[in-house]
């Protein structure tokens, strides 16, 4: 084998790079690299970074959010933390990926990983589940620190949920969970999350919640900064949906249609992260000017302050917490786990779909239960790590589609980069120091493509035209989509716990104030409540009747027609 079949091998790089004429009808061709195939050196290494930028917005967002604005808070001081937590899921993403893609034999025939190009990320599932149990700590006088560590504790413990149900055979667990059930949960944690993107949109979560409330109770109480609805991004602060963050946002969404048109295959697999470059880099170039004579003045919306502060280097374990148990969030952390077991069974299924592999094989149902096992696994890691749950990628995917490149290799190759991506720590302090309207353009595109695809699901799995299943959508989205929109109908607001009308619990004991958390939790997550109600309905409801003409009735069952 020569030198250049080592490290390039044949692949038409050509038609990976050139852009996209739209109106353009001339065929092009590209090689296909099977999933057990091995690569060259170099073509791995490209095609692996193509699946790392993929995953990378989807990636750092979840601990990201929870570190920034429900960890640390306004006024968002604990700049290490974010930073830290942005490197760990990295490195953790990467090292589960790697040992999925390459599957671990074990005893009695079973696997650890998928053993196809299955990439590992940081799941959203559990975001919303992340803050408002941190956010219910809080308010009981933990540290955002504290509270996290016990949420990754209860992490621990639940995550033996999923290696568990790894050994159920999947059609099993597909009746369990059909995609009427499936297909609702994926679809409320992207509606619910798409709320909270629009926040970061209009300059900030925490500044958008706040617009209700001025705080002046903390005013000459030693409380500095007070909360205010104004958002701050590097010396600029300016009130919640000003234009100036609602152009910043915007301009992600520009450069998504760019790509989106005329991009080439590569680019197109990295346009979240070209994207939220394009808008980071607007920016950077851009001023707030006000003022006028000797008070006239300019600020940046960005500093480089938390780039100089980050570490040259860093890896898991450079922040502790201290490890506990929160005993509320265990419903709908168990919830979260079914959730992500259904998704995972649809994902190595799309995974395979895209690969060319066939379905009807022992090696796809190792796949399944190697894969779920691995989903179990890496989320006890991720805990253990200091980092959020992990669970497999869907988006990765479109871009084994796209390049024609199924090769497990890509996907190890994948792994090393995000490895490579968090241990250069400066890589964080670069993404730490990205305005949140920026964050909430890019965010709100990759939080509606969940939605997206619970749509799919249920529009490819799902009866549209039976009247018992337009009932259990009507029910259980109609609760789980008002919720999302208004989560107040529950929740308390930000800055005033056990205040909401439907449980005041503002003298109540550390127990009823543990199961009134818990419940709170559950009717305030939309998933939760809608995941519930699918499942509920869907027991208890009959199926349709066959309907049947006058003709027929009146000929009744055919000759030897079993008739009972």
């Amino acid at each position: 084998m020569s030198a250049k079949d080592m490290l390039v091998g044949n692949m038409d790089f050509a038609s990976l790079c050139m852009p996209t004429v739209p109106w353009s009808t001339a065929e092009r061709k590209m090689t296909f690299y099977p999933a057990h195939k091995k690569m060259p050196i170099v073509t791995a290494a490209i095609m692996g970074l193509q699946h790392a930028f993929a995953m990378l917005g989807g990636l750092i967002t979840p601990p990201y959010v929870v570190m920034r604005f429900t960890v640390g808070g306004f006024p968002f001081k604990n700049v290490d933390q974010q930073q830290y937590a942005i490197a760990c899921a990295l490195i953790v993403s990467g090292l589960c990926t790697i040992m999925n893609c390459i599957q671990i034999p074990l005893p009695m025939g079973y696997k650890l990983g998928t053993g196809v190009l299955s990439v590992v990320g940081t799941s959203f599932t559990f975001l919303p589940i992340f803050e408002a149990a941190i956010q219910l700590m809080k308010a009981d006088g933990e540290s955002g620190s504290d509270a996290y560590g016990r949420m990754l504790g209860t992490i621990m413990v639940c995550s033996f949920l999923e290696i568990f149900l790894s050994f159920i055979p999947p059609a099993q667990l597909k009746k369990a969970f059909p995609p009427i059930v499936s297909g609702v949960t994926v679809m409320l944690i992207g509606a619910a999350l798409t709320g909270t993107g629009m926040k970061y949109w209009g300059g900030g979560a925490v500044c958008a919640d706040m617009a209700w409330k001025t705080h002046g109770q903390l005013i000459g109480k030693g409380v500095s900064p007070v909360p205010s609805p104004g958002c701050t991004a590097g010396e600029v602060t300016l009130n919640f949906g000003s234009p100036q963050w609602v152009g910043l946002g915007f301009s992600v969404l520009c450069m998504l249609l760019l790509v989106e048109l005329f991009g080439s295959p590569f680019m197109k697999n990295c346009n979240v992260v070209i994207a939220l470059l394009f808008g980071y880099m607007i920016a950077g170039v851009s001023q707030y000017c006000d003022g006028e004579g000797e008070n006239y003045k300019c600020l940046d919306y960005v500093t480089e302050d938390k780039i100089k502060s980050a570490d040259d280097v860093t890896f898991m374990w450079v922040e502790t917490f201290d490890i506990g148990f929160y005993g509320p969030a265990v419903f709908p952390v168990l919830i979260a786990f079914i959730v992500t077991t259904v998704e995972t069974i649809g994902d190595i299924r799309a995974t395979y779909d895209a690969s060319g592999l066939e379905l009807d094989t022992d090696e796809y149902s190792s796949s399944i239960q190697g894969g779920l096992l691995s989903d179990g696994v890496c989320s006890f890691f991720s805990a253990i790590a200091t980092s959020m749950p992990n669970t497999t990628f869907s988006q990765n995917n479109g871009v084994i589609t796209m390049t024609k490149c199924a090769s497990r290799y890509a996907g190890v190759a994948c792994g090393c980069w995000l490895i490579f991506m968090g241990v250069i720590a400066k890589i964080s302090g670069i993404i730490s120091s990205i305005p949140d309207a920026v964050i909430g353009g890019m965010t709100t595109f990759l939080f509606c493509n969940v939605f997206v695809s619970g749509l799919s699901v249920i529009a490819n799995g799902v009866d549209l035209t039976s009247r018992r299943n337009r009932f259990i959508l009507a029910v259980s989205l109609g609760i789980g989509l008002g919720v999302a929109m208004v989560p107040y109908i529950f929740a308390d607001f930000r800055a005033s716990s056990y205040t909401a009308e439907f449980w005041p619990c503002t003298d109540c004991s550390d127990g009823d104030k543990g199961l009134r958390n818990g419940i709170i939790i559950f009717l305030s997550t939309p998933y939760c409540i809608g995941c519930a109600l699918s499942m509920l309905l869907h027991f208890i409801l009959p199926q349709d009747p066959i309907i049947v003409t006058e003709e027929e009735e009146e000929e009744g069952p055919s000759k030897g027609e079993d008739t009972a």
